[in-house]
């Protein structure tokens, strides 16, 4: 284990932070012409799947942050 913090993890987190957020205005500008007249139980699927889809890739980004490595 390591004793001192790399570079790594203050640029993951800043990547993070800006990756979600130009997620997040992405999906704000876009999602609502596309789906706005679909029924509301319809769309709130749609939101959830895309609330939770960012997770799907985020254990391989945080074990390169703390170790370098993809794999």
């Amino acid at each position: 284990m390591r004793t001192e913090p790399t570079w790594r993890i203050p640029v993951g987190l800043l990547g993070l932070l800006l990756v979600l957020i130009v997620y997040g205005i992405v999906v704000a500008r876009y999602m609502p012409d596309l789906i706005g007249d679909w029924p509301t139980l319809v769309q709130t699927a749609i939101y959830l799947f895309l609330g939770l889809v960012w997770l799907l890739p985020l254990g391989r980004f945080l074990k390169w942050m703390e170790t370098g490595n993809w794999r």
